[in-house]
Order: C-alpha cells, then sequence, then structure tokens
C-alpha cells in the first residue's frame, strides 16, 4: 500500500514537471489552488448556517446587501490593481527589476491617496445617509446600521489598499498565494463568529467587525512578511514613486477600469436590486443559489487565473502555439464542469434542505443559476487572455451597453414577467453576452493576425 501511495505521488510530481516552464508553473498554482479553495468553500458553505443562525434571515439578507453597496466602491481603483498585473508581469518577463518595482512603489502610493481621500468624504456624508432607505429594512434601527455601514466601509478601504499584494502574486503567476491566504482569513472569520455566536447575542455589528478584521489582520501580515522576504526586490519605496508611471498604469489600468464599473454593477447590484425589488428576506434563497452553483465559477477560476499572466508573458514571446494548446484545454476543463454542473442541478433541492433547510430556493432560481454561471465560465475562456494582453476596447465598450441595461431588464424579468430573483439573474446572464458571444471571435482574430479597429485595442 505503502508504496502505491509513493508511485501515485511521483507520477503526479512528473506530470507536474512536465512541459513549458509556465505551464509547470500554472500546473502547480492549479493543484494547489484546489486543496486551498477546496477548504475555504467547505468554510463558505459552514458559514451560511452558522451566520443566519447568528442574525435572522432577514438581518442577514441585510448584511447581503450592504456588503454589496460597499463592494460598489471597489471601482475606485481605476483598474491599478489590473494594470499593476500586467505591467508587472510584463516587467517581471523582460527582467526589468527596477521597473517593477517603481510600478509596485506608485501602484501602492497612488492607490493610498485615492482611497484616503475617499474615506474622508465618507465620513463626511455619512451623517446625511439613511441607511433604512437604503436597505430597504426597519428590521434593524438606524442606528445600528449606521455604525455597521461604517465599520464595513473602513474596512473596506483599509483591505482595498492591503489587497495589492495579490496582484503581484497573480504578476509572479502565482494565484495559490491569494488562495492560501484568503482561506487564512477564512479561517479567522470562522473562528471569531463562532465565538460570537457563544458568547454574544445577534448582532450585525459585531459581524461586520469580524469579517473585517479577518481579512485586515493577515493581509498586514503577508504584505510585511513577503516585502520583507521573497518580494524584497519589489518592495514599495516612497524613492520609487514616479508620476509618470500614473499615466502608464492609467494607459491600461483605465480600459480596467471601465470594465470593472460596468462589471460591478452586472454581478454586484443584483442583491440590491433584488431587496428593493422583492425585500431582503428574498436575498438569503438568491445567496444560497449563487453560493451552491458557484461552485463551478470557483473551479474554473482556479483553473483559469494562472493563465492571465501567463498569456501576457506567451503573447510578449509570440508562443502562439501555447496559447491555443492552453486553450483547448480550458475547453475541456469547461465541459467536465458543464456535466457537473447539471448532475448538481438534479440534486439541488436535496442539497438546499439538508444545507439550510429554513431557507426555500425555488427550483427556476437554481436553473437560471445553472445557466449563469456555465455561461459566464465559458465566457472567461477567451476574457482570461484578452485581459491578459490587454485589447480590451470591445469589452469596454459592450460593458457601458451592458451596464446600461442591467437594471432595467432586470426589472422587466422580476417585477413584469413575475420572474422574481430568477428574473435578476436572467438579466444579467444577457449582459455578459460580450464573453460567451464576441470574445471567443476576438480570441481568433487575435492569434490570426486579422484583429483590426476596436478588435485589437
Amino acid at each position: 500500500m505503502y508504496r502505491v501511495i509513493v508511485n501515485f505521488i511521483k507520477k503526479i510530481g512528473q506530470r507536474l514537471n512536465n512541459g513549458q516552464k509556465r505551464s509547470v508553473k500554472a500546473k502547480k498554482n492549479i493543484l494547489a489552488s484546489f486543496l486551498i479553495k477546496g477548504t475555504s468553500i467547505l468554510i463558505g458553505f459552514y458559514m451560511v448556517p452558522l451566520t443566519i443562525g447568528y442574525v435572522d434571515k432577514e438581518q442577514y439578507g441585510v448584511w447581503l446587501t450592504l456588503s454589496s453597496v460597499v463592494g460598489w466602491f471597489s471601482f475606485f481603483d481605476i483598474g491599478l490593481g489590473s494594470g499593476l498585473r500586467n505591467k508587472l508581469a510584463l516587467a517581471l518577463a523582460r527582467d526589468e527589476m527596477e521597473k517593477a518595482k517603481s510600478y509596485v512603489s506608485s501602484t501602492y502610493a497612488i492607490l493610498g491617496m485615492i482611497i484616503s481621500a475617499i474615506l474622508v468624504l465618507f465620513f463626511i456624508i455619512q451623517p446625511y445617509l439613511d441607511w433604512e432607505v437604503i436597505l430597504n429594512t426597519t428590521e434593524v434601527s438606524g442606528a445600528e446600521l449606521r455604525l455597521v455601514a461604517i465599520a464595513t466601509f473602513s474596512f473596506f478601504c483599509i483591505n482595498f489598499i492591503l489587497k495589492l499584494i495579490y496582484s503581484v502574486f497573480l504578476a509572479y503567476q502565482r494565484p495559490a498565494y491569494q488562495g492560501f491566504y484568503n482561506l487564512l482569513s477564512n479561517i479567522l472569520a470562522l473562528m471569531i463568529v463562532f465565538v460570537l455566536t457563544k458568547t454574544t447575542k445577534g448582532s450585525l455589528f459585531y459581524l461586520a467587525l469580524a469579517l473585517g478584521v479577518s481579512p485586515m489582520v493577515v493581509l498586514m501580515l503577508v504584505s510585511v512578511f513577503m516585502f520583507y522576504g521573497g518580494y524584497r526586490s519589489i518592495a514599495p519605496s516612497l524613492s520609487y514613486v514616479r508620476k509618470e508611471q500614473f499615466g502608464e498604469l492609467w494607459g491600461i489600468g483605465g480600459k480596467f477600469f471601465i470594465v470593472q464599473i460596468s462589471s460591478i454593477i452586472i454581478f454586484s447590484t443584483d442583491n440590491v436590486i433584488i431587496t428593493q425589488l422583492l425585500g431582503p428576506s428574498e436575498v438569503p434563497a438568491y445567496a444560497v443559489a449563487y453560493k451552491y452553483f458557484g461552485l463551478i465559477t470557483a473551479v474554473f477560476a482556479i483553473v483559469s487565473s494562472p493563465f492571465w499572466s501567463a498569456y501576457t508573458e506567451a503573447y510578449a514571446k509570440k508562443d502562439i502555439q501555447w496559447i491555443l494548446t492552453t486553450n483547448k484545454k480550458l475547453i475541456k476543463v469547461w465541459m467536465a464542469l458543464f456535466g457537473l454542473s447539471l448532475l448538481m442541478l438534479l440534486g439541488s433541492t436535496y442539497f438546499y434542505h439538508f444545507w439550510v433547510p429554513e431557507i426555500e430556493v425555488p427550483f427556476l432560481l437554481s436553473v437560471i443559476m445553472c445557466i449563469y454561471v456555465n455561461v459566464l465560465a465559458w465566457g472567461n475562456i477567451f476574457v482570461v487572455f484578452i485581459n491578459g494582453v490587454g485589447k480590451i476596447k470591445l469589452q469596454l465598450v459592450v460593458g457601458i451597453v451592458s451596464m446600461l441595461v442591467n437594471v432595467p431588464l432586470s426589472y422587466f424579468f422580476a417585477k413584469t414577467l413575475a420572474l422574481e430573483s430568477a428574473g435578476v439573474i436572467l438579466a444579467s446572464i444577457i449582459s455578459v453576452a460580450y464573453g460567451p458571444i464576441l470574445a471567443p471571435i476576438q480570441f481568433k482574430k487575435i492569434l490570426n493576425g486579422t484583429a483590426k479597429g476596436i478588435w485589437n485595442k
């Protein structure tokens, strides 16, 4: 038995080390990410009933909606995180370490100033915001909602800057690092929430503190550890901050900025739309279905994420054959996940009853959510390459149109056609049309050398 296990491990090692350097790195990161992300997913599934047990169903819906609202402010990085990822990956591929250090230093400085200004502005205007109206609830007092909003937004801003270390990991083609430190954050959050359930009465404010402090502590420690350790050569330094780098980072980052805004409106407004149209008590059913079928999205993200920066390197070195081979492999992964999603759909009702029996999830909602995650994953096969090579102007234009039609479509399907939360997801499916329809065409045009105009910008 011992020999069988040893031989099995050796075979895995041989397969991992077989292929080009960037392929080997991607394989190792994918395997590590599966182990890490799998544990994070299990923790996430356990957190749902634990949190609902700590605060009631409507309060949980309020929390999910507030988190979405705060998440909208992620567009204030004006694409700098994605710009850093691409520019740093290019600098590393060319062994331009001084330029790499300058990119990192400038990004931290610029984003730090932007977020500081936003935080000050928030504290000035927040006394005039009626959170009961924004979140459409009387279940939680206005005073508590205000405290929760202040805590959530403050931690969000701090963590927003600290998360730049993840862009560095991705530029080095090491997404498993990001997954590992996210896992540590989730474990710490789980431990704190578990203690809260045993020692305090249900409180949204305590929940906000627990879920904000956890990533902040982990991100601060890992940033210090990495920049004083393996990444010392590119550690941020005031002497390496360059004003001219803003224009360079903004050149690609500005396009990602618009894409991010459209993505936020499409992907992060569903909770708010459901809250406003149907009430916060309807949000948990959506969240449960989203988390369940989100397994498909999570698995595909694990597989595809290492290839963003790998595509950047391969395209810079004109390694077209490697790009095509990798794309075919991603399509095979998608086909396998599509089959898995159908099995998940067939067993969804039984799983919900076992997992969160107090939440009723309509089968139609599960069907639409299943379609949604598969459409999204198919588009991402090609979008990850397009993002990697930075030719995203077409994605930008379509994104602007999509964010303009998403809310009206959500209202039409949810209210006019009475599809409720399933209608909101259906609107999102239509809004992400660029990925599954136009991205494959653009992918082929770029590699065939026939991309012109907006297809090649």
